[in-house]
């Protein structure tokens, strides 16, 4: 922990699986707190979700908890989950996704320590349980994915990253409650509620109710010009969201006396957005012999100095090639996987932190035991060897 980070001297205690509660934990953890990972014995159900490294660990359960302390005990005992609870009352902050158990309900913690903040993650508000693949399909969002057919989800579990940092602004605010009045407190995020309000605040369910629901677009951008073309050598990803932008793109491919030619024929103004928007299948049909003409390379020559945004499409091979020398990335040792490159914190006080390794499950029970619950270590011993706490 570094102490120059903004959240050094915060503790606390996560309970939890899969992909929300472990990036808000980390997101937490790369700010400078002490994030100490409760699992089972043995770990929990996504110790071995895939992807995995060659040697058989799961790469995407050491990437979602980078930074973290490591501590397991048996929750399936009464003597374990004492144990997960007095480290939450001794540390006062709980993040966690898991289910109720016996001794570890925000209530029975609060007793235990009365300023906790406990976050608890559901699925729905309701208590019933969700996915983020279930959230997104009750969304609306993938049947204005893609062009035609049937609901087209995307690779992304979008709406867990987005919960996930919805926990952590949550914590952090009930922290901030808690030292401005002494008091604790008891926050609930479900994942079908940061859904709702994602596509709420996005304009989404307003233009429903006002009867015009979102048609399908392909890659094409809502309300504005922009769209994928072929390339010679590749594809490209090419977006408009100001006049000036389009302007510098008609100049820039050469095609202002075709585009102006178009405008009168079609009685257009594509100097508005909404302009181009209506008439993108026209436009994208003069620009595409441009771009089709070109390589990636000469694209990128061609609007070098303008203020077009546009990218190449790249696949994850592509990428992981060229994470050398980007500032976000550093090299680690992980534990049980080797050396390779890693994100940091996108959040960057001052200079960039480099990325620290995730811990080995169960990697710190002893320490934890010792020097948060002042346990000596023949008790330590004793809870290992029957097999309520640390790794056997």
């Amino acid at each position: 922990m570094d102490a120059l980070l903004p959240l050094a001297g915060m503790r606390i205690v996560e309970i939890s699986s899969f992909v929300a509660a472990p990036l808000g934990g980390m997101t937490l953890a790369q700010l400078g707190a002490e994030v100490i990972r409760v699992d089972p014995v043995g770990g929990g159900p996504d110790i071995d979700r895939w992807p995995l490294a060659p040697s058989g660990r799961s790469l995407y359960w050491a990437g979602l908890n980078k930074g973290k302390r490591s501590v397991t005990v048996d929750l399936r005992s009464a003597e374990g989950r004492g144990i997960a609870a007095r480290l939450a009352a001794e540390c006062g902050t709980v993040l966690t996704n898991a289910p109720p158990r016996g001794g570890l309900g925000p209530d029975e913690l609060a007793a235990l320590r009365p300023d906790l903040v406990h976050v608890q993650l559901l699925g729905r508000r309701d208590g019933g349980t969700a996915v983020d693949y279930t959230v997104n399909a009750a969304s609306g969002f993938p049947s204005v994915t893609g062009r035609d057919g049937a609901p087209v989800n995307h690779a992304l579990p979008v709406w867990d990253v987005v919960c996930g940092l919805y926990l952590a602004a949550g914590l952090l605010a009930a922290d901030r409650h808690r030292l401005r009045t002494g008091e604790g407190s008891s926050l609930r995020v479900a994942l079908d509620d940061v859904a709702l309000a994602t596509a709420g605040n996005l304009g989404y369910l307003a233009e429903a109710q006002f009867g015009t629901p979102r048609e399908r677009l392909g890659n094409h951008l809502f309300g504005e010009f922009g769209r994928d073309f072929g390339t010679a050598d590749g594809r490209v990803m090419v977006a408009v969201v100001t006049g000036r932008q389009w302007r510098d793109l008609v100049a820039a491919t050469g095609l202002r006396d075709v585009v102006e030619a178009l405008e009168r024929a079609l009685g257009a103004d594509f100097g508005t957005a909404g302009g181009r928007y209506r008439h993108r299948e026209a436009i994208g049909g003069v620009l595409a012999s441009w771009f089709g003409a070109r390589t990636c390379a000469e694209v990128e020559d061609g609007l070098r100095g303008t203020s077009v945004l546009w990218s190449r499409y790249r696949d994850f091979g592509e990428v992981a090639a060229e994470l050398d020398g980007r500032p976000l990335v550093g090299a680690i040792d992980q534990p049980g996987i080797g050396r390779h490159l890693a994100p940091g914190s996108p959040l960057v006080f001052g200079e960039q932190a480099p990325p620290v390794p995730a811990p080995a499950l169960g990697e710190h029970t002893a320490g934890i035991l010792r020097d948060v619950l002042g346990l000596a270590e023949d008790e330590i011993e004793d809870l290992r060897a029957r097999g309520v706490a640390g790794e056997p």
